[in-house]
């Protein structure tokens, strides 16, 4: 019996000294293994989120690794494409991996990590192992912090160059985009002038200069430029005042555009309320102007609703009738304002209101939308013509406004909040739908028309109505976004962080109402001077409005 256990012992013994041994007759390797994966402070995850930009990628394997086996066996790939990357070995088992380029915002990079690679002692990495990086964007702040109020006056002052400095030279019009050359636009150019008003009043410039440059622009209207019944085309060369069609049955009247533009005039008008005869040069010229539009005109033979377009070679052919709701009640305003061509209140009530079919009713995240199209359409309608009228306390048979506007600017807020669309970067500090340029082009942006850009325009002209989210959007533009945004003119146009595009471009009609509505927000200034005008207060009262404004 212990012959029989000492020869067994005697076989085992020699049998775990041959597993002891490799085929070679070298010693066993212990297992070559990825111990972890590290990238910036987050380590060994599926799915590593809110990755930096400039993060660090660290591997850290059991053994030293076979430099020559790792390009061929580490790969990081977005979408299918494989992403440059240099690495650095700081220790002989550990790899540091570097992107060749700066990792995108909101995008989605895949680590793989192949059996393939070797330790120097020629054993195979015992599995490999495939993780995800999803990026955020560069978090720290680009600029210094300064108090609300100070990035409110630095925001209006930067914003307001695009019609001082990037005026039209000769005309004095603000340009339609920063590559329009001698293209002028007419609406813009309405929203322009009320910027200068902010800018006079708060010494960006001096109540002379911008007298001066309102009665440039005044003069250029007058003298120069071609009307259609008093109203004005979409567009103008800004050297000569010639019409530049807008698209080829367009080249004549845009009453539209004309009503922007009077907007800003009559504002003007009551602001150089001075004695002198500068100031009363400027008002009589603006009054001789707003005068010679024949408002009724536009009803088209008649009828009970105004036209937006109206040309001398092709007559009504564009057949755009303006009906609400949208950018124009300022247009049925000023129709009903006019001293000399008034429309009826008919018209208001069976063109703009469509015999009250211009109601909504619907609840869209819990807040009531009385006008409107589904989830109320882009914000610009909640901007353009109250840049002027005051939407506090205005009231009509059809809405509260105050009410519209606010609930409005909150279900797009909301909508980009809840981004049921998946669409990289919207939150609450980072919304706002409206027309602007996009990756894809101009579009008027919404929430049933959301290809992910933001136009900052949308947030920052909604501080009247929402200045707590509006903030929060401002914050986040400066602050964060700052180094791609913030340029020559204040923001760009717009940006859609999931393409990692931003605009190079800045539009008149998107600008002004960042100056104008934030100083509405700030002191009413424009809606006290355009509501206090006697025509306008005619106008609103004719046309069934109530306002603490109307005497």
């Amino acid at each position: 019996m212990k012959t029989k256990v000492f020869y067994l012992l005697l076989y085992v013994g020699t049998l775990l000294t041959a597993c002891s041994s490799s085929e070679d007759g070298s010693e066993s390797r212990p297992p070559f293994k990825l111990e972890s994966i590290t990238v910036g402070e987050a380590a060994n995850q599926a799915n590593f989120t809110d990755v930096p930009l400039d993060a660090s990628i660290e591997l850290q394997f059991s053994d030293e690794v076979d430099e020559s086996t790792i390009k061929a066996n580490i790969l990081l790939t977005t979408d299918g494409t494989d992403v440059e990357y240099t690495y650095t070995l700081p220790s002989p088992e550990k790899i540091s991996i570097s992107p060749s380029e700066k990792l995108k915002n909101f995008t989605t990079y895949k680590l793989v990590v192949n059996p393939g690679i070797k330790s120097v002692s020629g054993a195979l990495l015992e599995s490999g192992q495939t993780c995800t990086l999803q990026t955020s964007i560069d978090n720290s702040d680009k600029f210094e912090r300064i108090p609300l109020e100070e990035l409110l006056t630095l925001v209006q002052k930067q914003t307001f160059d695009y019609f001082w400095k990037f005026g039209h030279e000769h005309s004095g019009m603000a340009r339609e985009r920063s590559t329009s050359g001698n293209t002028v636009t007419t609406g813009g150019t309405g929203f322009g002038i009320m910027a200068m008003l902010v800018a006079a009043e708060r010494g960006f410039v001096s109540r002379t200069e911008a007298l001066q440059r309102v009665q440039r622009i005044v003069t250029f209207l007058d003298e120069e430029c071609e009307n259609y019944h008093g109203a004005f085309s979409h567009w103008i060369n800004g050297e000569t005042g010639d019409t530049q069609p807008f698209s080829p049955a367009d080249n004549g009247a845009d009453l539209v555009e004309t009503s922007f533009l009077f907007e800003g005039l009559l504002t003007a008008r009551a602001y150089f309320d001075g004695a002198d005869a500068g100031e009363t040069k400027l008002r009589e010229d603006i009054t001789r102007l707003w005068e010679a539009v024949e408002w009724t005109w536009f009803q088209k033979d008649g009828e009970q609703v105004l036209y937006w377009h109206w040309s001398p070679n092709y007559g009504w052919t564009q057949n755009l009738p303006i009906r609400g709701w949208n950018e124009c009640l300022i247009t049925y305003v000023l129709a009903a304002s006019s001293p000399t061509y008034p429309i009826s209140r008919e018209v208001y009530e069976q063109g703009w209101a469509k015999g009250g079919n211009i109601q909504n009713g619907n609840s869209y995240y819990g807040i009531t939308l009385p006008l409107g199209s589904e989830k109320g359409g882009p914000l610009f309608f909640t901007h353009y013509s109250f840049l002027g009228l005051c939407p506090e306390g205005l009231q009509d048979q059809y809405a509260d406004y105050w009410e519209q506007n606010r609930n409005h600017t909150l279900i797009n807020y909301n909508h980009c909040v809840e981004n049921p669309n998946g669409y990289a970067g919207y939150s609450s500090s980072c919304w706002g739908l409206t027309a602007s340029d996009g990756d894809d082009g101009y579009s008027a942006w919404s929430p049933t028309n959301d290809h992910g850009v933001i136009a900052p325009t949308a947030a920052l002209s909604a501080f009247p109505y929402t200045p707590e989210e509006s903030t929060a959007a401002l914050e986040f533009f400066y602050y964060k976004l700052g180094d791609k945004l913030w340029k020559e003119y204040g923001f760009v146009d717009a940006f859609n962080l999931g393409k990692d595009w931003y605009d190079n471009q800045y539009l008149a009609i998107d600008q002004g109402p960042i100056i104008v509505m934030i100083e509405n927000y700030r002191s009413q200034l424009l809606w006290d001077l355009f509501m206090n005008i006697p025509d306008i207060q005619t106008g609103l009262k004719n046309l069934g409005f109530t306002s603490p404004y109307l005497k």
